[in-house]
């Protein structure tokens, strides 16, 4: 039976599923506001001139949507649905003043967020002084995170489309040092197992995972020609504090994220508080 799972084990190291590439493009984009017409229009003409030079946005028809155009989450979910659209751009606490406080996404957002299948791109509020000096200046610098990023084909898809040619595509995997340790500890508590050997072959195996998918997503956007650089940030960690500093410290410009839980009504675990902590700049919430 041993030498039976060891050579199971073996095989199912060896096995990897290679990036898929497919990018996206968006024909038709929706910007939500809460201005006026005229602000609404001048919003929007900003967000295209932001999103204009990448390969997801390369001419989309663009639809301005005013405050007052809707006044309640149904009347929303309906525009939105009329729309047909491929993206949706917006900013939290749409109709209220609590954008003010980095409390919340707003009732709005969240029914959206859970209650569509088209991205939504989250953009600092316009009357809002919190934005990086470096918001919305262009997509150069977009990191894709990720608790899981093997076989996050869409998520890797969509941020390499979001990136404009010649820029750098980070793609982010964090282990929970706090979930990690929580097991290891378990296992100490095993006397036919060494902790310390289990411990070392652990993290090897779950970084090397993301690091091998990493190699195939680098691997399939080259041979697609793909103008952009892949770069990866694969380690263990405190997740919300660890993307916190990748973001100041690479100055990304856009993030992209899971929002949907499969399992679940509400928000993806990771995406909520990175939603509301990560105002200075756009997120991508698939």
């Amino acid at each position: 039976m041993f030498q039976v799972d060891q050579f199971e084990s073996v095989f199912r190291s060896a096995l990897h599923d290679p990036f898929e590439l497919l990018l996206p493009t968006a024909e038709s984009m929706l910007v939500v506001t809460d201005l006026a017409q005229d602000e609404a229009n001048a919003f929007a003409a900003r967000v295209g001139a932001f999103l204009g030079k990448t390969s997801l946005c390369d001419a989309p028809a663009v639809h301005a949507v005013s405050g007052e155009a809707f006044s309640s989450t149904t009347k929303l979910l309906e525009l939105v649905d009329a729309s047909d659209t491929d993206l949706i751009c917006t900013y939290r606490n749409l109709h209220s003043e609590a954008w003010r406080y980095p409390h919340s996404l707003g009732e709005y957002l969240d029914v959206l967020l859970q209650r569509t299948d088209v991205p939504v791109l989250v953009l600092p509020h316009p009357g809002a002084d919190y934005a990086a000096d470096h918001a919305l200046q262009g997509a150069d610098v977009v990191m894709a995170v990720t608790d899981h990023l093997e076989q996050e084909h869409r998520l890797v898809n969509y941020a390499a489309a979001l990136v404009q040619p010649g820029g750098t595509l980070w793609l982010a995997h964090v282990e929970s040092r706090r979930t990690f340790d929580r097991y290891l500890d378990a296992i100490s508590k095993i006397p036919t197992i060494d902790t310390e050997d289990a411990r070392r072959r652990m993290e090897e195996r779950l970084l090397k995972d993301a690091h091998a998918y990493v190699n195939t997503c680098a691997a399939r956007l080259a041979q697609g020609d793909v103008n952009l650089q892949v770069q990866s940030l694969v380690e263990f960690g405190d997740h919300l504090a660890e993307y916190q500093r990748y973001v100041e410290t690479y100055r990304v410009d856009l993030l992209v994220m899971n929002t949907k839980d499969e399992d679940q009504l509400a928000m993806h675990g990771l995406a909520y508080p990175l939603a509301v902590e990560l105002r200075q700049i756009p997120l991508l919430m698939l």
